[in-house]
């Protein structure tokens, strides 16, 4: 090895390093090499030169896709923290400064989420930071968690029923079930409204894959009543446009109605449980001081709750 082999190396390393992280997380060379802004064939040869030095392979390559061996993943513990901690040097520096000058947030949340919940909240913190640029992603789902594991969204806003093994979910606000009916509608007049009497009724739900389908499948395959979805449609500001022309009835939480509709609700808690939305974070995300000082404004028990999940991680390891 020449005299300048090692100063090469390390200079390259954390590009290589970051490569095979981002690759790591995105489960895909192409998407890793959009979000690094690099060609699929650059990273490629970032990860092979990697792969070279340690005398090691780092992926299991079948076609398209690619899946961490166990050296591979032994590398990413021991290298995404360094590679996080160079790439938010920044951020870092700003909060132990104590500065929210400049900066930014990235947040990821449904149509919903974006339209009843976050307006005041937003409204309120670019008031307080007006140099922290905040960007909205409107997604949910798949597509949402996609963003969050891959470290396109500092966190986000939503429902969630089902929390996987590597998401933190802290709930913040609460929600309650409702029929929404047109006005003229027979579930309308009824004093107390079942699922037998919804079930006749076309539904108009929001798309398959999201969590108020799945449900309302459970619920009703529960109780063991039949039930037909006459419309799916995504937000609930078409839901209730189409509810309100006579297309069928609705079952949403309580979060979407404004007073203005021209709609009837009924309350369905005694079928449904409460709705609750909050913040959805990836395990072991660092949460610059912008998230942070966010997310404490929409709940100031946030800080103490995640600070006893750290206390209780470091009793764990002792």
């Amino acid at each position: 090895m020449s005299g300048n082999a090692a100063p090469y190396y390390k200079q390259n390393r954390l590009k290589q390093l970051r490569a095979f992280c981002t690759t790591a997380r995105c489960g895909s060379i192409s998407k890793a090499a959009d979000k690094l802004f690099l060609s699929q064939p650059s990273v490629s040869l970032q990860i092979q030169a990697l792969e070279r030095e340690l005398d090691t392979t780092l992926f299991e390559r079948r076609g398209p896709s690619i899946r961490l061996t166990p050296e591979g993943r032994t590398l990413l513990e021991i290298s995404l923290p360094l590679v996080q901690g160079i790439d938010s040097l920044t951020d870092t520096f700003t909060e132990r400064s104590g500065n929210l000058e400049q900066g930014e947030l990235n947040i990821a949340a449904g149509e919903s989420t974006i339209l009843y919940i976050l307006p005041d909240a937003i409204k309120r913190y670019s008031a307080r930071f007006p140099g922290i640029r905040i960007k909205l992603h409107n997604v949910t789902g798949r597509d949402g968690m996609e963003m969050l594991r891959s470290d396109d969204a500092d966190f986000a806003i939503g429902s969630m029923l089902e929390i996987p093994d590597d998401i933190h979910y802290h709930p913040i606000f609460q929600f309650n079930p409702v029929l929404i009916t047109p006005r003229d509608h027979p579930l309308s007049r009824l004093e107390n409204v079942t699922l037998e009497d919804i079930g006749p009724h076309g539904l108009i739900l929001p798309p398959r894959h999201l969590s108020t389908w799945r449900m309302v499948d459970v619920v009703f395959h529960q109780h063991n009543i039949p039930y037909t979805v006459t419309l799916e449609a995504g937000g609930w500001e078409v839901i209730k446009k189409y509810v309100e022309i006579g297309m069928g009835v609705s079952i949403v939480t309580d979060i979407c109605l404004t007073g203005d509709e021209k709609l009837v609700s009924v309350p369905l808690d005694r079928y449904f449980p409460t709705r609750s939305y909050g913040a959805v974070i990836r395990k072991g995300k660092y949460l610059s001081i912008a998230a942070r000082t966010f997310l404490e404004m929409m709940d100031p028990d946030f800080a103490e709750t995640r600070g006893r999940r750290g206390r209780a991680r470091i009793s764990a390891a002792e």
